[in-house]
């Protein structure tokens, strides 16, 4: 554009250069796939992140997802049967005879006729057949009286302390799984 369309004004009096000031500087063209291109972009961006955030809301991804823990396996316990301890045998469940039929197996596997007591349990409905040990030392052979008995679980218990605290004693708790029905019997109404 030449010159004289613009009205005159302060730099029109500077000395003639090649530099052209910007307010007199030409439009530049947009090309129209230019712009085109860039909305294309900008468009393609916006999605993305929108799919991003989406995903990361919803909890399909997780940025820091955390460790699971490994646990390392329980040592297994060999078993051994160790006539020395004391065995008590608690009956907590409603049939008649069980704690004396397992006081005469364990009998059979070479505990002292003296050294095994059966009785009844404060209640009929333990669940499941346990062993109870008390101090770690005696696992092995509370895993070992278990296989006496035609297995049993086996577990580390204060509730069942000896008379006197010199004996070692393992506690036997017969539970429903050993009863005619094998299981616990229906409540009355």
């Amino acid at each position: 554009m030449p010159r004289s369309t613009f009205p005159r004004d302060r730099f029109d009096d500077l000395p003639d250069t090649d530099r052209v000031g910007a307010h007199r500087a030409e439009n530049p063209r947009m090309r129209g796939w230019v712009v085109l291109l860039w909305a294309a972009l900008a468009t393609i961006v916006l999605i993305a992140i929108g799919i991003f955030g989406t995903l990361l809301a919803s909890g399909r991804i997780d940025l820091a997802p955390t460790p699971t823990p490994t646990v390392a396996p329980e040592p297994e316990v060999t078993p051994v049967v160790d006539t020395s301890y004391q065995v008590q045998i608690l009956n907590a469940t409603p049939e008649e005879g069980l704690a004396t039929q397992t006081k005469d197996i364990i009998v059979g596997a070479g505990w002292a006729p003296d050294s095994v007591l059966a009785s009844g349990a404060g209640s009929q409905d333990f669940p499941e057949t346990t062993v109870f040990y008390l101090l770690p030392e005696d696992e092995a052979a509370a895993a070992g009286l278990a296989g006496v008995i035609g297995g049993a679980a086996i577990e580390q218990s204060e509730a069942y302390q000896p008379a006197t605290p010199d004996v070692r004693q393992l506690t036997v708790v017969i539970g429903l799984d050993r009863t005619a029905a094998g299981q616990a019997p229906e409540p009355t109404p």
